[in-house]
């Protein structure tokens, strides 16, 4: 075996870990919360945390890694990923505060490996090659979203809640024995000390602020003053973050990538549609868990569609992608994701499930034929030393777009359902049923336009390539 392909395994591996874990925890919210005594609004920052952590410093890591290194920036992460997956386990008392503690050791781990997996990829890949192996990463994406609920209901059912985390500690160190020595030796381009400080403090500062008040808008209420404070200063230092890339010698974040169109328009396609992702992945289980009656499993059963659809689809669009024109493969994922939003909009009261698992196998699929070729195309655009700051954006906007998709299909939902009734809605009614189908057809009406959005960014970057052939 190459060591191309070890190293690609290995990094896989991580991130499957890293996917793996948040779904697991998803499903052990409810025992945690009462075995460490807590309320479910606090348990949720177990994910919360881990999310925003990742966001906040990613960037500086992607940086790092062009630095010193993106290969030394990810041996370094995945061994604090399992010392933050070791701690995280550990329950002798020591509540909810010392968990958090541990998720956020956790997540500066898995910030590092994935700020740098993207660049390393696109590193010792050779372009005809590239979106394939890009599009095998996807998949270990979408198998950890597959083996998470199945997987942490059966520890939940044999142990106890700390091994969803201890699961990580030996799968990561034979992982971390196997990949290490094949990930490819690099020359530094600097040290640590290069990194730029007052750059990476604004941008961490602006995606925590930002992130809370989204976190804490839809219960504080959008015109809580907190809100708006936390907003308008996020938005000052983001402005005063730009001001200061532009200054600096070694700024955290080349503004100069942004100056190809290719980069910049794959960047926002990426985080419209994952934003569009999410919220099939917020709503369907008000639908079919609330509306339908449909149990946990059978709910669970049924979204499994989705990360199925990647897991078929996402090599196979890579393989093509490596034969055919990026761009066109792309396009073609987008029109298959605006198909899927138009599903949406069709469920009714009487739905067969064979029809809402259709519409999320169609969403997968069509995610999988536009993910992994647009990576390629991402990483395809930037100089060889910015490849780990490139990567650190895509991840940087994948995440951004979870939480922003979370986000804005609950806001919708509970708006539309408030603006019907007249009085102020946070939760599912079930004696109104038919307003949580009004909500659900309304934030799916907004979804349909997002990735509309995106068809058209998509047909104007094809026509744009297809003006200078």
């Amino acid at each position: 075996m190459s060591d191309r392909i070890k190293a690609l395994i290995a990094l896989g591996v991580f991130t499957f870990m890293s996917t793996l874990d948040g779904s697991i925890v998803n499903i052990a919210l409810p025992t945690m919360s009462r075995e460490l005594h807590v309320s479910t609004s606090q348990i949720t920052w177990v994910v919360t945390i881990y999310l925003i952590v990742i966001s906040a410093v990613v960037l500086i890591f992607g940086r790092l890694g062009d630095l010193i290194g993106k290969s030394r920036v990810a041996r370094i992460g995945w061994g604090i990923f399992i010392i933050g997956s070791f701690l995280a386990g550990l329950n002798f008392g020591w509540g909810l505060g010392f968990l958090l503690l541990a998720r956020v050791i956790q997540a500066i781990g898995g910030a590092m490996f994935m700020a740098t997996g993207f660049g390393i990829i696109s590193e010792i890949f050779p372009a005809e090659s590239r979106a394939r192996a890009l599009s095998i990463s996807a998949m270990f994406v979408s198998v950890g979203s597959i083996a998470g609920p199945a997987l942490g209901g059966l520890i939940l059912q044999v142990a106890s809640w700390n091994y969803i985390f201890w699961i990580n500690v030996p799968i990561g160190i034979v992982a971390w024995i196997f990949g290490s020595r094949a990930l490819p030796t690099e020359k530094s381009h600097g040290k640590w000390s290069d990194v730029d400080v007052a750059g990476g403090t604004q941008m961490t500062a602006v995606i925590v602020l930002l992130f809370l008040a989204l976190n804490f808008g839809q219960t504080l209420g959008w015109t809580n003053p907190i809100i708006i404070i936390a907003v308008i200063l996020g938005i000052v230092l983001f402005v005063s973050f730009i001001m200061t890339e532009k200054r600096v010698e070694k700024p955290l974040l080349d503004l100069g990538i942004f100056k190809s169109k290719l980069f910049s328009l794959s960047i926002i396609m990426a985080l419209l549609n994952f934003t569009v992702g999410m919220f099939s992945s917020i709503l369907l289980p008000f639908y079919l868990q609330d509306y339908r009656a449909y149990g946990p499993g059978i709910a669970g059963l049924i979204m499994m569609a989705y990360p199925v659809a990647m897991l078929i689809f996402s090599p196979i669009a890579g393989s093509v992608a490596d034969k055919m024109d990026k761009e066109i493969v792309t396009f073609v994922g987008i029109s298959g994701i605006v198909l899927s939003q138009v599903g949406y909009l069709m469920i009714n009261p009487h739905s067969a499930p064979w029809l809402v698992i259709m519409i999320l196998f169609v969403q997968g699929m069509s995610m999988g034929i536009f993910q992994s070729p647009n990576n390629a195309l991402i990483m395809s655009t930037v100089e060889r030393k910015y490849l780990g700051i490139a990567g650190s954006v895509n991840s940087l906007a994948r995440n951004v777009a979870f939480v922003l998709g979370t986000s804005l299909a609950t806001l919708i939902l509970f708006t539309a359902m408030s603006s019907q009734l007249g009085y102020k809605v946070t939760t599912y009614l079930a004696d109104k049923p038919d307003i949580f189908l009004h909500g659900f057809h309304v934030a799916f009406y907004f979804s349909a336009f997002l990735v509309l959005i995106t068809w058209f960014l998509g047909l104007f970057r094809l026509m744009g390539r297809k003006k200078k052939v």
